[in-house]
């Protein structure tokens, strides 16, 4: 089990909402399908674009069974299994492992702010009681913390912790990290405007925000560097930095919902605390998704 690779244009999935705030089953569903027919390369369901923090434990299990169920074994499910407790994360990973995702993503515990140790002996605790493969989320502009790349050169040593989603927008870190661990680690961006450049710093693909609503374009980003087509790569990245720029205007996820509900993938919906977001920042992703050619 712990030899799963991740590259390529991987989606961070949002969580689409009816107006009432519910689930919006189908419309996941269909999304999914969608995803992996426009060449998304891995599923990365309930982490922070899809609402983790205001879903309940049921339907945050809900969102990653379907994520598997539509797969089918045609892409891997990255499942969103990070917490704050270290009980509730080592639940919720059980729960990816049980459901048949094929490893989990755990981000650093927010407003603890444990100490490098504390990092230390989360992640061990996690790994040792799933038994699954383990993806680092490390995002210390939410977090706060920030995990040192001597502690996961620690962490690296455990079987299963085989990864890290790197959204620090630090492109010395993935060459450090190459330095410091002794295997095979899969290094994942969390950043889309940095996405080719954490390639070229020895990463492997990028876990996309942008990739909700422009999968086929992220997607062939990646198939571009992969083939060695650099130039196209930069243009590609070049095309695309407008609606990066555009998705974080506001909190993640309110622009990108906003995007999908303009492109008729879902509606705008999301939970309180995240407002919907204001009629300037509406104009800004219009002109975003006009840029890129995917509306008229």
């Amino acid at each position: 089990m712990t030899n799963i690779w991740l590259e390529g244009s991987l989606t961070a999935l949002i969580t689409p909402m009816n107006l009432d705030g519910s689930l919006d089953v189908k419309a996941f569903e269909k999304f999914v399908d969608w995803q992996i027919q426009e060449g998304t390369s891995a599923l990365v369901p309930v982490g922070t674009t899809g609402e983790s923090p205001t879903l309940s434990h049921e339907e945050h299990k809900k969102i990653v069974e379907i994520a598997v169920k539509v797969s089918g074994g045609r892409v891997p499910v990255l499942a969103g299994a990070g917490s704050n407790c270290t009980d509730e994360a080592i639940e919720m990973a059980k729960f990816a492992k049980e459901i048949g995702a094929n490893a989990a993503l755990v981000v650093t515990p927010y407003y603890n702010k444990p100490t490098q140790e504390g990092l230390f002996l989360h992640y061990t605790a996690i790994a040792n009681e799933a038994e699954f493969p383990i993806y680092i989320y490390n995002i210390p502009g939410r977090s706060v913390i920030d995990m040192s790349v001597e502690t996961m050169a620690r962490l690296a040593e455990n079987p299963y912790i085989v990864g890290v989603k790197d959204a620090t927008a630090n492109l010395v870190r993935p060459i450090q990290e190459r330095r410091a661990i002794k295997k095979r680690f899969n290094l994942l961006s969390g950043e889309d405007g940095t996405a080719v450049s954490y390639l070229a710093a020895g990463g492997n693909g990028c876990i996309s925000v942008t990739a909700n609503v422009a999968p086929k374009l992220c997607a062939e980003m990646h198939k571009a560097w992969k083939n060695g087509n650099v130039s196209e790569a930069i243009a590609l990245q070049d095309l695309l930095s407008v609606l990066h720029d555009a998705m974080f205007c506001e909190s993640n996820p309110a622009p990108v919902k906003y995007a999908a509900s303009v492109l008729g993938l879902t509606n705008e919906t999301c939970r309180l605390p995240l407002a919907p977001i204001t009629e300037a920042s509406r104009e800004k992703v219009n002109k975003a998704l006009k840029t890129v050619g995917l509306i008229g």
